[in-house]
């Protein structure tokens, strides 16, 4: 029993190389080997499944070892689909095996006639299947304000981000990951670079997030490499946050694009970015002018990309909706500024006075509810 609990123990390092680009050095042998394992792990779990004592002790053994307890006894079930697929996503495997897993990948289970492929529609069907089988029984939300399709678009991009991060430890160099992000999201129209990148970010806070309320296994499974993985995800955020900050008519489009919400979201999760985002807000609202016929603030300038008052209201409302330190710095900011302005008492005269009086207004409700 104990040779197979340390067979079982495998599993997490298996797929880990199978992610990796250790796989270069894969040739067709290699790869039958590594499928002759996952179908192994397949026939133990078909083979202990209705017995609780053994499945339990099995998945303990999994756990074992591991950063967080990612991978249990199910997934000893569906191990040829997770390595598979794996592999499929992996760029560094060599064509000779490549060409080998997707062979075997067409080939139904049991099926004498090995050198007879089935067709691509198979393996669309089976890469399908294993996507589903490896989701979470409670899949996080997406990030709030963004549509699923800019959440899958962010995810491909923080894998391969991930993946150069991890290249480059292993070359021990630095590489030009910033050079590579700026060239990819070049290609992409400006919004929708701006969607991907916000949606990249409020991916990895909400890894972080979840690893600090629970244990990073409360995200749910990782076997795509979606959630968070400690530093390596820090250097990711700061990778995409120096693309967005490393040119001012870069950020200001991305500020004016996005809703306050998700802004606020972003502001009070990465700090490089509250004082530029706060500092930004500063100079739109610098560009209203009173208007007494009308009794607003309104745009000095109509044709410019500057925010309205009602939008730049909204603004910071958001950003007093946040964390309290965030909160706290816009309320510090508005008041500094109210008092450079002349520290006014009544509307009209000063647009922080009036921006102030608003937020204060706001979160009295809030208070009261």
């Amino acid at each position: 029993m104990e040779s197979l609990l340390e067979q079982v123990e495998q599993l997490p390092d298996l797929l880990a190389v199978s992610r990796s680009p250790l796989v270069r050095d894969w040739d067709p042998l290699t790869l039958d080997r590594a499928l002759e394992w996952a179908r192994y792990f397949q026939h133990l779990h078909d083979r202990f499944h209705t017995r609780p004592r053994l499945r339990e002790a099995l998945g303990r053994r999994l756990r074992r070892g591991q950063p967080s307890p990612l991978l249990g006894f199910p997934h000893l079930g569906r191990c040829p689909q997770l390595l598979g697929l794996a592999l499929l996503e992996n760029r560094a495997l060599p064509p000779a095996a490549c060409c080998r897993l997707i062979r075997s990948l067409l080939q139904l289970p049991g099926s004498e006639a090995a050198s007879q492929p089935l067709g691509l529609e198979l393996l669309a069907r089976r890469k399908a299947a294993s996507r589903l089988l490896a989701l979470p029984s409670a899949p996080p939300r997406p990030p709030e304000g963004l549509e699923p399709q800019v959440q899958a678009e962010a995810q491909l991009l923080l894998s391969r981000l991930r993946e150069e991060e991890q290249e480059a430890d292993l070359a021990g160099g630095t590489g030009g990951r910033l050079h590579w992000l700026s060239g990819v999201l070049g290609l992409l129209p400006q919004s929708r670079a701006f969607e991907v990148v916000a949606a990249a970010l409020l991916l990895l806070r909400q890894a972080s997030g979840a690893e600090q309320a629970g244990g990073p296994g409360r995200c749910g499974n990782s076997l795509d490499g979606e959630e968070a993985s400690g530093t390596g995800d820090e250097y990711v955020a700061e990778h995409l946050l120096s693309w967005l900050l490393e040119k001012p008519d870069r950020f200001s489009p991305f500020c004016l694009f996005l809703p306050g919400s998700v802004l606020a979201s972003l502001a009070g999760h990465y700090s490089q970015l509250s004082k530029p985002y706060l500092d930004l807000l500063t100079d739109w609202g610098s560009h209203l002018l009173y208007d007494p016929l009308q009794g607003r603030w309104v745009k000095s300038c109509l044709d410019k990309g500057e925010l309205s008052w009602e939008e730049l209201r909204e603004r910071f409302s958001c950003l007093c909706q946040g964390t309290s330190l965030l909160r706290g710095q816009t309320q510090a900011a508005l008041n500094l500024l109210k008092a450079q302005d002349g520290d006014f008492k009544v509307c009209g005269l000063s647009v922080w006075t009036d921006l102030l009086m608003e937020v204060e207004k706001y979160l009295r409700k809030e208070a009261e509810c």
